[in-house]
């Protein structure tokens, strides 16, 4: 049975260390960059280097920035609220809060969720400098922004019960039927926060 030469093996093994590509996809990809151009295969190993080499993470927020900037553009915008912090479990979903373009505030990264399971504790997140950011500057309310799933309700629950002797606003991302579905599809799950989270109208 022929073989692969060694560089495309490499290649391949390397794509599928990648979150959510198999080994099909990650011989696709592989033998998709062998027909490109050299230029495509270089762009990509400088873009790759350059995001180790040229990327740090902001000390206030813990969101990435670029290597030696003192923090991360929302941390240095001052027309930011500061009455406002947000609370997400990773970089990525401060980007897709800033798209929706309706939020103002200012961010904290944890870098991921409690996870026993997995041996992730409070110590393995950004959860002490969190509570010491709002200690030492109180905002008016904090959003707990984490994903609606066990880990992310668990993780949220945790910095509640931790943050809850400082008195202060603690609310949690609402949740519910997405607009444009109908009810016959909807899991019990979803029903039951959305009849708890119900409005006036």
């Amino acid at each position: 049975m022929a073989s692969l030469p060694e560089p495309l093996q490499a290649l391949i093994l390397a794509f599928e260390r990648l979150p959510g590509i198999g080994p099909k996809t990650a011989s696709r990809l592989a033998f998709y960059m062998l027909r490109q151009p050299e230029e495509i295969s270089k762009t990509l190993a400088e873009a790759l280097l350059a995001v180790k080499t040229a990327t740090a993470m902001c000390p206030i927020c813990f969101n990435y920035t670029v290597v030696g900037q003192a923090m991360c553009e929302v941390c240095a915008d001052s027309r930011r609220d500061d009455s406002l912090l947000c609370v997400v479990e990773e970089p990525l979903d401060v980007l897709v809060l800033e798209r929706t373009g309706g939020y103002q505030g200012r961010y904290h990264v944890l870098h991921g969720v409690l996870s026993p399971i997995e041996g992730v504790g409070p110590d393995q997140l950004k959860i002490r400098p969190l509570l010491e950011r709002v200690k030492a500057k109180p905002p008016r309310e904090i959003i707990l922004a984490t994903n609606p799933s066990m880990e992310g309700d668990a993780t949220a629950l945790y910095l509640r019960q931790q943050m809850a002797p400082l008195g202060l606003r603690i609310t949690r991302l609402a949740r519910g039927l997405p607009v444009g579905s109908d009810l016959e599809y909807a899991d019990q799950n979803t029903l039951l926060r959305a009849l708890a989270g119900r409005q006036e109208l």
